[in-house]
């Protein structure tokens, strides 16, 4: 596994992370996902991501007793704010930065994460105020750095600009082969400001595993086959179109003897600026098979490639 620094800080991430987001504490058993946290340290994993929201504290609850087993100072752990966690409980407030913040430390058992992360913008707050809270939360010793997740360029440069405040190093956006809009703006905005890129759902919700065909029924046991992680899965990836498109990256993934999802994953780390790619297991068998995606080079050739195949398919 091979290990990429996180923006102007001084964490360094694996290139393939562990997520949390409709998994742990929700739809995998417990034991089979205890089973996929060891599996990531195994195979050299040390970046653990989760949110507050996430089962409404309940991933959160679930990593805080399973990462008692491992020495605190041997992996990286970012949580998450802004979701409503009760009906008067959301956003990113001063209060609630110090709240939220104070309840995540609590359910993961620790007294800092490395990376405290705002979930999504929050209009209602005045930007001056989250950013002198995230700040006073890192003078305190609770969370190391600071990062922001699905924020535009606009306000991603407008937070750079808060005098004295805290600066961003991560931004955690959707990427994936289907989904480019990062590229655009959020990217070259973040490259200029020394932040990474932390990119969710590399694998187009598993569409870009192969494992739906078209024409065919989806997969008994897969996500988009779950009442719990299937509702994120709409018709613009889930039809017979865009799947066979995904077919037709076999031979680009046969060139290296890559799995699709292993592809996948290294298409979005040929990006030096994405710093991890994070992988959301429901097996041990899952996390072996996308940490080989780590140190994977594509050619110009395979880009190319891999544009023909389902380029035409992305959002831009």
């Amino acid at each position: 596994m091979k290990m990429r620094r996180l923006g102007s800080s001084d964490l360094h991430v694996s290139e393939v992370s562990l997520g949390s987001w409709l998994t742990f504490g929700a739809a995998v058993p417990r034991a089979q996902a205890e089973a996929c946290v060891t599996r990531a340290f195994d195979v050299g994993i040390n970046f653990i991501d989760t949110a507050n929201i996430y089962g409404r504290g309940a991933a959160e609850t679930f990593l805080g007793e399973v990462l008692q087993k491992v020495p605190r100072r041997s992996y990286v752990l970012a949580t998450k704010l802004y979701f409503p966690m009760t009906p008067t409980d959301f956003g990113l407030s001063a209060a609630q930065i110090k709240k939220q913040l104070e309840a995540s430390l609590k359910r993961l058992k620790t007294d800092y994460v490395d990376l405290y992360q705002c979930h999504r913008y929050d209009a209602a707050a005045p930007l001056d105020e989250t950013m002198r809270a995230l700040t006073d939360v890192v003078k305190d010793g609770k969370a190391r750095f600071v990062g922001m997740s699905e924020w535009s360029a606009e306000q991603i440069e407008a937070s750079a600009k808060i005098p004295d405040a805290v600066r961003f190093v991560s931004s955690q956006p959707q990427y994936s082969m289907l989904w480019r809009t990062p590229e655009k703006r959020v990217i070259p905005t973040c490259e200029a400001r020394g932040i990474s890129q932390i990119v969710w759902s590399p694998l187009a919700q598993g569409i870009l595993t192969g494992k739906y065909l078209p024409g065919a029924a989806v997969p008994k046991g897969s996500r988009a086959a779950s009442e719990t992680m299937g509702s994120f899965l709409g018709e613009e990836w889930l039809n017979d179109r865009v799947l066979t498109a995904v077919q037709q990256l076999k031979p680009v993934a046969d060139r290296h003897g890559l799995t699709l999802a292993q592809l996948a994953i290294a298409w979005v780390l040929r990006l030096p600026n994405v710093a991890s790619a994070i992988i959301g297991a429901t097996r041990p068998d899952q996390v072996t098979d996308n940490a080989k995606a780590s140190g994977v080079a594509l050619t110009e050739e395979d880009l190319r490639d891999i544009d023909a195949a389902i380029g035409s398919h992305a959002q831009r």
